[in-house]
């Protein structure tokens, strides 16, 4: 047989098997997604999603926990797509800037409470908690309240929540968890971060 019936055998046999798949997934529902992991793309990732929710027609919101000091080319183009994205940075820096426990529960339980409007109202279809695992990893905002919440939002609203750390019990609540890896970074060589790559 030669090399090119063979990769056409593979790609069969992989063909088969996928549409076997799509064929067997008829559910649709809202999904719990979670990007987790030292490396870097969390945020990116979920901020894609966005804007595929964007394209299609959908109304989005993003509530940054960790990050409220720093504005973000992704934070000033998805506002440019008027009500349909609703972006609240309630944070005031990385827990390594603040240093203040007590200030950073404070501004972790407001940006959660304002979370859970969003939770609750279906006309969202997906609701992005940027860095929502840093505040649960630190006992800024408890799991224990979070998960009743999350079950009990509108039945077709997505929801994404990034950061190091996540909890073993929302990665078993989730239905979609990615880790991403980190293999190689310029900042340990040295290299700031730079405008359209971080930031």
């Amino acid at each position: 047989m030669t090399e090119q019936h063979e990769h056409k055998a593979r790609m069969e046999r992989l063909k088969a098997s996928v549409d076997r798949r799509i064929e067997a997934a008829r559910d649709e529902k809202g999904l719990l997604i979670v990007h987790t992991g030292a490396g870097k793309g969390k945020t990116t990732a979920a901020l894609g999603m966005a804007l595929r929710c964007i394209g299609h027609g959908k109304q989005v919101a993003v509530v940054q926990f960790i990050k409220g000091a720093i504005d973000t080319a992704e934070e000033r183009m998805l506002k440019a797509f008027g009500d349909r994205v609703t972006f609240l940075r309630m944070g005031e820096g990385y827990t390594w800037e603040t240093q203040d426990r007590e200030r950073d529960t404070r501004f972790a339980q407001q940006a959660w409470a304002k979370a859970c409007e969003f939770l609750s109202d279906p006309s969202y279809t997906m609701v992005i908690l940027d860095e929502f695992n840093i505040a649960l990893k630190h006992g800024y905002v408890h799991l224990e309240e979070v998960l009743p919440t999350l079950r009990n939002r509108p039945p077709m609203q997505h929801v994404v929540i990034t950061g190091r750390g996540a909890k073993d019990l929302l990665i078993e609540e989730a239905d979609l968890v990615t880790e991403m890896k980190q293999l190689k970074h310029p900042f340990r060589s040295g290299i700031k971060a730079q405008p359209g790559v971080e930031f």
